[in-house]
């Protein structure tokens, strides 16, 4: 077996021909900044996300950050988010000078815990980033039961779950707000750093507009004082031209994650995703949990099978931040994850050797 890479961005590239002639047409028109890609992009991921409004952002730290800006919560409020997710969600709390509270995530897909949540739920709680991590859909209906009558405000971080839906319903649309990014490692990434803001309320919407870009929503029209945020044109619309092909790539996750399930069910020293039927996972990342993760991570690199690690350490670990209490489920939980290929790139052959790897690595 030749080498298994983890990702191959490249070959991940749908109609390269077509995408190389519109950025040399952009390129030669002299459409940088703004314009009909833009345009089309927010118009069509609103369409697939099923939104009224998709506001795009330089990336998806900006996305948190500007949607977290958007709710106008009280200086110093307190924001519950996951304890296993990437830093900006939590960073883009402490950049709006509120309090991050840390929640525990469960160990059946790692989003965030219900039951932790309730209990981290209290009088100073202004608001809750959920994050479909993974490609994984967190409970939304949980949650939303949980703070019912509550005046609690819910961002969804959907970096990792284009695509993912609760009951056919597409995340990100059960809160306030949901945030995007198109890094070009997510699922439908750009050429460089890319993100977006969805939601269904009008007023949020305006101000997300007029915050990305320094208050106005066209050129001297500035109402108040605010950032730089715009995605570019030329990655807008490789993003149009991705977005044509996503259901596809989401049904060829799905059929290798299937493929890993069977294959290493039955395997007792490994814990898999145990996920709710009735929702569909887009597969990010298809992560295992053993206490065997560095010596099995090694093995499978000599085996030229390559694995990452999401994430290597939980967020209440880090010294800068406040809230630094024990979490039980992700209690050294970076220790134990390890990422597996998958993408639609790969073959299932790939992924059955991969399996069969595992198992081997047990067995001896």
């Amino acid at each position: 077996m030749k080498k298994i890479k983890f990702t191959n961005l490249f070959a991940l590239l749908p109609e390269k021909k077509k995408i190389v002639s519109k950025i040399i047409t952009l390129i030669r028109n002299s459409k940088f900044v703004g314009g009909e890609e833009v345009s089309l992009l927010e118009k069509n991921f609103a369409k697939f996300v099923k939104i009224n409004n998709c506001i795009t952002v330089a990336n998806g730290t900006d996305a948190l950050e500007i949607a977290i800006n958007s709710l106008k919560l009280k200086k110093g409020s307190e924001i519950i988010v996951p304890n296993n997710t990437w830093i900006s969600t939590a960073e883009a709390v402490v950049t709006n000078n509120h309090k991050v509270k840390f929640c525990d995530v469960n160990l059946d897909d790692y989003t965030i815990c219900l039951k932790d949540l309730k209990k981290k739920i209290n009088l100073k709680t202004k608001a809750i980033i959920a994050v479909h991590l993974y490609g994984n859909p967190a409970n939304m209906i949980g949650i939303k039961k949980l703070i019912k009558n509550k005046n609690i405000k819910i961002i969804e971080d959907c970096a990792q779950a284009h695509g993912t839906k609760i009951n056919g319903r597409h995340v990100g649309t059960f809160g306030d707000l949901g945030t995007f990014s198109f890094f070009p490692g997510k699922n439908i990434g750009a050429f460089g750093d890319a993100g977006a803001i969805v939601t269904n309320s009008k007023k949020l919407a305006l101000y997300c507009k007029r915050m990305k870009s320094h208050g106005a929503l066209k050129k001297y029209d500035h109402m108040f004082s605010a950032r730089n945020s715009r995605l570019d044109t030329i990655n807008c619309s490789v993003l149009n031209i991705k977005l044509l092909h996503y259901n596809k790539a989401i049904r060829k996750r799905n059929l290798l994650a299937n493929l890993y399930f069977k294959e290493l069910k039955n395997l007792h020293q490994v814990k898999l995703f145990n996920l709710k039927y009735k929702n569909q996972s887009t597969f990010h990342q298809f992560v295992i949990r053993t206490d065997y993760r560095d010596a099995l991570k090694k093995y499978l690199l000599k085996k030229k099978i390559e694995t990452m690690i999401h994430y290597p350490y939980m967020l209440n670990e880090l010294k800068f931040f406040k809230d630094r209490k024990k979490l039980n489920n992700s209690n050294k939980l970076g220790q134990k994850i390890l990422s597996l290929p998958i993408s639609e790139e790969h073959s299932s052959k790939e992924v059955k050797y991969v399996a069969q790897s595992i198992k081997d690595f047990f067995v001896k």
